[in-house]
């Protein structure tokens, strides 16, 4: 680095040597005067010379500082005054209006047709995780996938709510869908189960299997009526086996002694329930027991998303969960024990990972528990 400092220039003193010869005593007084004024003016150019060198060293010294702060100086702070949305930073975003998830049979049938129609679409969109496949397809892939723990463990509710979320979310981007989530009640079906909406092969997701035709999945056999008569689905149980979308309800004894599971004193039952653990085992045992043993078919494996009552279902479980939360607040929004996973038994904590197997970003159990703050916006 240049210095900005500058040696001194060497000069002598008036009480130098070269000047004892002049100064003698006997000398002529007029040289003498003369030699001491010339001295004098000698003595006072080197002062001058030295302040100028001085003065010059100072200036460069603070000129070379003002370019030093200039060139280091931190760049200026630009504070942002816009809202984040849910998807970079959470302390900024407020759910101001949330959306509404209503129940299938309360939806106009514009509403439901505009639904139908985005599920429809996802099976002609190119799958985003594998290099075969629909989006449609994704859901019960990543679903089986992730089946062995978050099943039968304390993130069965927290995983699915991020999940189905991640599904209307597929169908809001890809399929151009601008309503919400519906969800099927089926307490208001636990005693008819058959004549249940949403198994109108009009207005709803088609029924049961043809009953004359061949077993294909899971005790169930194609369904030819409705809006996903014609689909085909790309794997049964974790293993790629194309085929229709298959359902094969049992006999109306099963059906009605499966409707005991889920009548409505049931669920209020299960709402008095205070800890988290108790409550989601037993919204888990008795909802999947009753859809799956009902259904059977697509739905009897964990590659159930291929069958679209699926989400209306999981919809309802995430209602329960909600109005469950919101008996007491205080206690129960952030409330979470339970297995860690169905794979260990460690104990669960908030700050567990919800693992999408690349459908989506990871989650901490803790980032979904509200469903108007963190993630989500909506209510029922």
């Amino acid at each position: 680095m240049l210095s900005v400092f500058r040696t001194k220039p060497g000069y002598t003193s008036v009480e130098d040597g070269e000047y004892e010869g002049e100064l003698k005593l006997g000398g002529r007084a007029d040289s003498s005067v003369i030699t001491i004024k010339a001295g004098i003016c000698s003595a006072l150019v080197l002062t001058l010379l030295v302040l100028s060198s001085i003065v010059s060293t100072w200036i460069l010294f603070f000129g070379n500082m003002l370019q030093w702060q200039h060139t280091t100086a931190p760049a200026p702070v630009i504070v942002s005054t816009s809202f984040s949305s849910p998807s970079s930073s959470q302390a900024s975003w407020v759910c101001q209006q949330p959306s509404t998830r209503r129940e299938w049979r309360t939806l106009s049938e514009p509403e439901k047709s505009d639904y139908i129609d985005a599920v429809q679409c996802l099976a002609t969109k190119p799958s985003k995780l594998r290099n075969n496949g629909t989006l449609y397809d994704d859901f019960p892939w990543v679903h089986k996938r992730a089946s062995t723990y978050t099943h039968k463990s304390a993130p069965f509710l927290p995983w699915h709510r991020y999940y189905i979320h991640l599904y209307e979310k597929a169908l809001k981007e890809d399929c151009s869908f601008t309503g919400d989530l519906p969800y099927w009640d089926w307490s208001l079906d636990w005693n008819n189960f058959q004549g249940a909406p949403v198994w109108d092969s009009v207005s709803g997701l088609g029924g049961d299997g043809d009953a004359s035709g061949t077993m294909t999945v899971g005790e169930g056999r194609c369904v030819t009526k409705g809006p996903f008569s014609s689909i085909e689905v790309r794997y049964f149980d974790g293993e790629e086996h194309p085929h229709c979308l298959s359902r094969g309800f049992p006999s109306d004894g099963e059906l009605k002694e499966l409707g005991e599971l889920i009548k409505p004193d049931v669920i209020k039952d299960l709402m008095a329930e205070p800890d988290f653990d108790k409550f989601a085992s037993e919204v888990e045992r008795r909802g999947h027991k009753f859809l799956s043993h009902s259904v059977r078919g697509d739905l009897s494996k964990f590659t159930g998303p291929n069958d679209p009552v699926f989400f209306l279902h999981h919809t309802n479980l995430d209602r329960l969960w909600s109005q469950w939360q919101q008996t007491d607040p205080a206690k129960r929004l952030n409330a979470y024990n339970g297995k860690a996973n169905g794979n260990s038994m460690e104990p669960a904590q908030l700050s567990d990972t919800l693992d999408m197997d690349g459908l989506s970003r990871n989650l901490m159990v803790q980032n979904v528990m509200e469903t108007q703050g963190g993630q989500f916006c909506y209510t029922y």
